[in-house]
């Protein structure tokens, strides 16, 4: 009598023998196709944009090329690869970890893409249709990334306006010249773009570190910072954990502030674009608000511990402590929207098509 698996295999023999051989993925003969193995949404946008430039690719070679062109067909095919190898190849944990905290990956999936679709510009027969409209394919792109007064683009746009947008063989290289420096203006963009949200992580680490040093010392009966949070007013001392205080004096201070800038950051998410860029620079300015509430807590503590702050002296019970590290740790909105300003000013300094063409007039 034959098992229920076997009927299942009988029945099913694609689906089983399928997820037996790769699970993953079921890729082409390019090996395009994004699988599960695709680690986010922007790596299966960009595999597909490669899979479209791989066919475009198919087809010239398909169609015949000369000898002098086909060197341009395999810096191509070089070009694809890289970038899909970037975007959704496999790869050890240690470079993906690199990948993803330096974001090194995405600039080198961008530039091989941009660099594969400049040269399959150059091998669109004259005779083409695909020819005549890739002006206003290039005009667009460079509209968005170049200023006005490029004189690549001030060239290009002159030329299709008195040939009706449509674009000759005579034409060619001038377009090539322009997509391409369309291109190095964008990946500049993503590069800034890329620089502050590491400057953003680097700032999330550092400031989380001295937070949990601070937590570190109290645990381990570190006197001096239970000092500096615990107040002596007329009823006897008072600490943020009781009278006589304790080792996680300066955690609950802490995770109060944390707390406090946590519920700050939620209410001005109302005010966060999201980004089509892949550098998740958003996240980076809400996750910078833990630690900075932590750290702002804890040392306004301090600072009224010390008198520093007029018409403030002793506060005279743990809630008093609590309630005052709550304010501090919103407090932290003061400096931290400054640098949602400024993260802002970078997203919006990144151009697609959705940005409309005006934004780069003042370029």
């Amino acid at each position: 009598m034959m098992s229920l698996k076997g009927k299942i295999a009988q029945i099913l023999p694609s689906c089983t023998n399928d997820e037996q051989n790769d699970p993953g993925a079921d890729p082409d003969s390019d090996n395009d196709v994004a699988g599960k193995r695709r680690r986010s949404s922007w790596a299966q946008r960009t595999t597909a944009h490669v899979a479209h430039l791989q066919a475009l690719l198919n087809r010239r070679l398909e169609t015949g090329l000369p000898e002098e062109d086909r060197k341009i067909a395999e810096k191509i095919r070089t070009h694809l690869d890289a970038a899909r190898n970037a975007a959704g190849g496999r790869a050890g944990p240690i470079s993906i970890l690199t990948g993803s905290l330096t974001g090194s990956h995405i600039d080198r999936a961008y530039s091989n893409i941009h660099k594969a679709e400049v040269k399959l510009l150059k091998l669109v027969p004259d005779d083409e249709n695909e020819l005549k409209w890739a002006g206003t394919v290039v005009l667009a792109q460079a509209r968005q990334h170049l200023g006005r007064d490029d004189p690549r683009l001030a060239a290009l746009e002159g030329r299709l306006t008195t040939n009706g947008q449509e674009m000759g063989p005579d034409l060619r290289e001038l377009a090539v010249a322009t997509l391409l420096a369309a291109h190095e203006a964008e990946e500049t963009e993503r590069a800034k773009a890329r620089s502050f949200r590491n400057i953003l992580l680097s700032a999330v680490f550092a400031t989380s570190f001295i937070a949990a040093l601070f937590i570190f010392w109290s645990l381990k009966g570190g006197a001096a910072i239970n000092l500096l949070l615990c107040f002596n007013p007329p009823g006897g001392q008072v600490c943020p954990t009781g009278k006589n205080g304790g080792k996680a004096d300066a955690l609950l201070v802490e995770g109060i502030g944390a707390g406090a800038a946590a519920f700050a950051g939620a209410v001005a998410i109302r005010k966060i674009q999201g980004t089509t860029t892949p550098y998740s620079i958003p996240v980076m300015l809400i996750l910078l608000r833990l630690p900075a509430g932590a750290l702002s807590a804890l040392f306004g503590i301090i600072l009224i511990h010390g008198r520093f702050i007029p018409g403030l002296t002793d506060l005279d019970s743990a809630p008093q402590i609590a309630a005052w590290a709550i304010v501090f740790g919103v407090g932290q909105e003061l400096v931290t929207r400054l640098i949602d300003n400024q993260g802002k000013k970078v997203l919006e300094n990144v151009r697609g098509s959705e940005r409309g063409f005006g934004n780069s007039e003042n370029r």
